[in-house]
Protein backbone atom coordinates (compact mmCIF):
# COMPACT_ATOMS: atom_id res chain seq x y z
CA UNK A 1 0.00 0.00 0.00
CA UNK A 2 3.07 2.60 0.33
CA UNK A 3 2.90 3.00 -3.47
CA UNK A 4 -0.75 4.02 -3.41
CA UNK A 5 0.93 7.95 -1.85
CA UNK A 6 2.41 8.40 -4.92
CA UNK A 7 -0.92 9.01 -6.45
CA UNK A 8 -1.76 11.72 -4.21
CA UNK A 9 -1.58 14.41 -5.99
CA UNK A 10 -3.22 12.80 -9.23
CA UNK A 11 -6.51 11.75 -6.67
CA UNK A 12 -6.39 15.52 -5.12
CA UNK A 13 -6.67 17.30 -8.71
CA UNK A 14 -9.43 14.45 -9.88
CA UNK A 15 -11.47 15.18 -7.01
CA UNK A 16 -10.98 18.81 -7.16
CA UNK A 17 -12.51 18.95 -10.59
CA UNK A 18 -15.41 16.73 -8.81
CA UNK A 19 -15.92 18.08 -5.93
CA UNK A 20 -15.30 22.06 -6.97
CA UNK A 21 -14.33 22.83 -3.80
CA UNK A 22 -10.89 22.57 -2.17
CA UNK A 23 -11.88 21.38 1.53
CA UNK A 24 -13.97 18.46 0.45
CA UNK A 25 -11.73 17.65 -2.44
CA UNK A 26 -9.06 16.51 0.54
CA UNK A 27 -12.07 14.94 2.66
CA UNK A 28 -12.38 12.65 -0.55
CA UNK A 29 -8.73 11.68 -1.11
CA UNK A 30 -8.74 10.83 2.43
CA UNK A 31 -11.71 9.06 2.47
CA UNK A 32 -10.00 7.55 -0.74
CA UNK A 33 -7.11 5.77 1.02
CA UNK A 34 -9.36 5.38 4.28
CA UNK A 35 -11.54 2.78 2.23
CA UNK A 36 -8.41 1.57 -0.02
CA UNK A 37 -6.98 0.53 3.44
CA UNK A 38 -9.87 -1.16 4.20
CA UNK A 39 -10.26 -3.08 1.16
CA UNK A 40 -6.19 -3.85 0.67
CA UNK A 41 -7.05 -7.09 1.18
CA UNK A 42 -9.04 -7.44 -2.40
CA UNK A 43 -6.44 -6.02 -4.26
CA UNK A 44 -4.80 -8.12 -6.93
CA UNK A 45 -0.84 -7.47 -6.68
CA UNK A 46 0.09 -6.52 -10.43
CA UNK A 47 -3.48 -4.97 -11.15
CA UNK A 48 -3.62 -1.22 -12.02
CA UNK A 49 -3.15 0.27 -8.38
CA UNK A 50 -3.91 4.05 -9.75
CA UNK A 51 -7.30 2.96 -11.63
CA UNK A 52 -8.38 1.03 -8.38
CA UNK A 53 -7.77 4.13 -6.11
CA UNK A 54 -9.30 6.42 -8.72
CA UNK A 55 -12.60 3.87 -8.86
CA UNK A 56 -12.26 4.31 -5.13
CA UNK A 57 -12.38 8.01 -5.53
CA UNK A 58 -15.24 8.20 -7.66
CA UNK A 59 -17.00 5.80 -6.02
CA UNK A 60 -16.85 7.69 -2.92
CA UNK A 61 -17.37 10.87 -4.57
CA UNK A 62 -20.74 9.46 -5.55
CA UNK A 63 -21.80 7.75 -1.97
CA UNK A 64 -21.35 11.52 -0.90
CA UNK A 65 -23.20 13.20 -3.49
CA UNK A 66 -26.17 10.85 -2.99
CA UNK A 67 -25.95 11.69 0.84
CA UNK A 68 -25.98 15.24 0.76
CA UNK A 69 -29.01 14.84 -2.26
CA UNK A 70 -30.42 13.12 0.34
CA UNK A 71 -30.03 15.51 3.74
CA UNK A 72 -31.29 18.05 0.99
CA UNK A 73 -28.30 20.29 1.19
CA UNK A 74 -27.29 21.17 -2.59
CA UNK A 75 -23.79 20.87 -3.53
CA UNK A 76 -21.96 23.73 -5.14
CA UNK A 77 -21.75 24.78 -8.47
CA UNK A 78 -18.93 27.42 -9.99
CA UNK A 79 -20.86 29.96 -12.04
CA UNK A 80 -19.51 29.96 -15.28
CA UNK A 81 -20.67 33.61 -16.16
CA UNK A 82 -19.10 35.42 -13.51
CA UNK A 83 -17.97 38.84 -14.51
CA UNK A 84 -14.53 39.08 -16.27
CA UNK A 85 -12.62 41.85 -17.65
CA UNK A 86 -11.02 42.21 -21.09
CA UNK A 87 -7.35 42.88 -21.67
CA UNK A 88 -5.99 46.12 -23.18
CA UNK A 89 -4.46 46.16 -26.66
CA UNK A 90 -1.21 46.78 -25.21
CA UNK A 91 -0.63 43.75 -23.40
CA UNK A 92 1.87 43.75 -20.75
CA UNK A 93 3.22 40.51 -19.00
CA UNK A 94 0.33 41.09 -16.34
CA UNK A 95 -2.04 41.37 -18.79
CA UNK A 96 -1.13 38.18 -20.81
CA UNK A 97 -1.44 36.43 -17.02
CA UNK A 98 -4.97 38.02 -16.47
CA UNK A 99 -6.14 36.66 -20.06
CA UNK A 100 -4.41 33.07 -19.42
CA UNK A 101 -6.27 33.16 -16.38
CA UNK A 102 -9.23 33.83 -18.36
CA UNK A 103 -9.09 31.03 -20.87
CA UNK A 104 -8.14 28.87 -18.44
CA UNK A 105 -11.62 29.72 -16.02
CA UNK A 106 -13.37 29.25 -19.18
CA UNK A 107 -11.68 25.97 -20.23
CA UNK A 108 -12.60 24.73 -16.77
CA UNK A 109 -16.03 26.13 -16.83
CA UNK A 110 -16.83 24.19 -19.89
CA UNK A 111 -15.38 21.05 -18.57
CA UNK A 112 -17.11 21.39 -15.65
CA UNK A 113 -20.50 21.67 -18.09
CA UNK A 114 -19.73 18.68 -19.12
CA UNK A 115 -22.34 15.82 -18.18
CA UNK A 116 -20.60 13.93 -15.32
CA UNK A 117 -20.23 10.99 -17.59
CA UNK A 118 -18.37 13.16 -20.29
CA UNK A 119 -16.14 14.90 -17.22
CA UNK A 120 -15.04 12.13 -15.52
CA UNK A 121 -13.36 10.26 -18.86
CA UNK A 122 -11.76 14.14 -19.99
CA UNK A 123 -10.31 14.03 -16.06
CA UNK A 124 -9.07 10.30 -16.47
CA UNK A 125 -7.74 11.07 -20.02
CA UNK A 126 -5.60 13.92 -18.98
CA UNK A 127 -4.36 12.00 -15.87
CA UNK A 128 -3.04 9.45 -18.34
CA UNK A 129 -4.56 6.94 -17.77
CA UNK A 130 -5.43 4.23 -21.34
CA UNK A 131 -9.11 3.62 -22.23
CA UNK A 132 -8.61 0.31 -20.71
CA UNK A 133 -7.56 1.79 -17.46
CA UNK A 134 -10.56 4.10 -17.47
CA UNK A 135 -13.23 1.80 -18.38
CA UNK A 136 -12.02 -0.89 -15.30
CA UNK A 137 -12.59 2.94 -12.67
CA UNK A 138 -15.85 2.98 -14.32
CA UNK A 139 -16.81 -0.42 -14.38
CA UNK A 140 -17.43 -0.02 -18.83
CA UNK A 141 -16.60 -0.98 -21.55
CA UNK A 142 -13.56 0.28 -23.39
CA UNK A 143 -15.68 0.99 -26.62
CA UNK A 144 -17.89 3.01 -23.74
CA UNK A 145 -14.75 4.99 -23.03
CA UNK A 146 -13.84 5.90 -26.17
CA UNK A 147 -17.37 7.04 -27.14
CA UNK A 148 -17.67 8.94 -24.59
CA UNK A 149 -14.14 10.81 -24.77
CA UNK A 150 -14.68 11.31 -28.40
CA UNK A 151 -18.25 12.88 -27.54
CA UNK A 152 -16.75 14.92 -24.88
CA UNK A 153 -14.00 16.19 -26.42
CA UNK A 154 -16.57 17.46 -29.50
CA UNK A 155 -18.80 19.64 -26.74
CA UNK A 156 -15.22 21.03 -25.60
CA UNK A 157 -14.37 22.13 -29.09
CA UNK A 158 -17.74 23.16 -29.59
CA UNK A 159 -17.89 25.34 -26.38
CA UNK A 160 -14.39 26.66 -26.72
CA UNK A 161 -14.34 27.21 -30.70
CA UNK A 162 -13.60 30.99 -29.66
CA UNK A 163 -10.06 30.31 -29.08
CA UNK A 164 -9.35 28.39 -32.41
CA UNK A 165 -7.08 29.95 -34.24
Amino acid sequence: MRHALAHADALYNFARWLARDPVEAEDLVQETYARALGAAKRFEPGTNLKAWLFRILRNASIDRRRRSQREGSLPYVEDPDADRELAEPALSELQLGQIRALVAEDVAAAVHALPESFRTVILLDLEGMTEAEVANVLGCAAGTVKSRLWRARAVLRDRLAAYRP
